[in-house]
């Protein structure tokens, strides 16, 4: 008898072949399914922030003085519902679905094609003509959130009205959405459940479970090296969230430290040390600035490790205006970056070690 695991190239690349039109089949199955579990989410989460908001809207309408503490109530609000119900539910984000429900207050025009993140950029487009515009060709033409974020920052709507000849206009759109969807049109299985809004919405843990094991094991023992140095570092929180009006920022590891007065903020990088990663870390440096530095904290200073497989990069991000402080005071109380660097290249060969023998172990198993 033939053995059938032995099949010869020629005979693979017949079955292959073969095979080609059922894949393709499945694929479409596959792709569509995971679509539809991504937009009955969504659906679910635009009529329930719709429906909360305006609970929370007639509430507060029922007499002036609830609407004079409308602030303290809204705070008091976001912490018993995140006490009950997890992420999702903090006072920024119902401040978002109170305004959501005063721009849409007609049920009937909040379509559910639409997802949650795009009535939040919607609900900022003061001009109602303008929103209801970018609303109906979202719906239309089937715009990811990026492409309508793309179109209101581009003014698309206002530089159609004012142009004479608006073919050009639209071809730049058009091409512009074509590239979005082409780069968005292959859903990878945590890509339907990446979205922050929905992780909170459905109360799931954080992205970090979406992490490499090889940076969370990093990220460990960073985290235990930093406090064994004894140079008055305080553990503070990992994968912190921080919170603009319309995007979330993750910061892997955040310190204080007690004798500097100060916040550290740490970002880690599996690859190349590039431009950009520079300007993210000035940006967390500003955001937190803004939102957790007391009046007597000292400046915020940043972080960026770059663990590639050869060698680590480490680099301090401080912004312009505290180099002078940083140069003068932080650093003797701070491990140098080539103290860092060597630390990273170490814990990565312990952490890729240990990796591999967790695989050996599975394998014997």
């Amino acid at each position: 008898m033939q053995d059938s695991g032995n099949l010869t190239p020629s005979t693979n690349q017949a079955v292959t072949e073969d095979l080609a039109p059922l894949l393709t089949h499945i694929a479409a199955v596959i792709q569509q399914s995971r679509q539809q579990v991504q937009q009955a989410v969504n659906s679910a989460m635009v009529q329930c922030y719709w429906q909360i908001s305006r609970l929370i809207v007639e509430y507060e309408q029922q007499g002036q003085a609830r609407t004079a503490y409308g602030k303290q109530q809204l705070q008091a609000l976001s912490e018993q519902l995140t006490t009950e119900f997890g992420k999702g539910f903090d006072a920024s984000n119902l401040r978002n679905m109170r305004r959501f429900y005063l721009t849409f207050q007609i049920q009937e025009t909040v379509s559910l094609k639409l997802s949650w993140s795009h009535y939040n950029l919607l609900s900022r487009v003061e001009n109602d003509k303008a929103r209801a515009w970018y609303q109906q060709e979202a719906i239309q033409q089937y715009w990811s959130v990026r492409a309508l974020e793309r179109q209101i920052d581009k003014l698309y709507y206002e530089r159609l009205l004012s142009s004479q000849n608006n073919e050009p206009v639209r071809g730049e759109a058009a091409q512009k959405i074509a590239e979005e969807n082409r780069q968005e049109q292959q859903l990878r299985p945590h890509d339907v459940l990446r979205d922050p809004y929905i992780l909170d919405f459905l109360n799931l843990p954080s992205r970090q479970l979406l992490e490499s094991d090889l940076e969370q094991g990093l990220l460990d023992n960073l985290q235990a090296f930093l406090l064994e140095l004894g140079k008055g570092f305080a553990f503070v929180a990992r994968q912190q969230r921080i919170r603009t009006e319309d995007q979330d920022f993750y910061i892997d590891l955040v310190f204080y430290h007690f004798k500097l007065k100060c916040f550290l903020l740490i970002d880690l990088k599996l690859g190349k040390l590039a431009h950009q990663d520079v300007g993210q870390m000035d940006s967390y440096v500003r955001i937190y600035d803004r939102q957790q530095r007391a009046a007597d904290d000292n400046p915020t200073i940043g972080l960026i490790l770059c663990s590639q497989k050869s060698e680590a990069v480490v680099k301090y991000s401080v912004l312009t205006d505290s180099e002078q402080l940083f140069a003068a005071k932080y650093l003797p109380y701070l491990p140098s970056e080539a103290e860092l660097k060597r630390e990273l290249e170490l814990e990565r060969i312990k952490v890729q070690a240990q990796l591999l023998n967790k695989t050996d172990e599975a394998d014997d198993d």
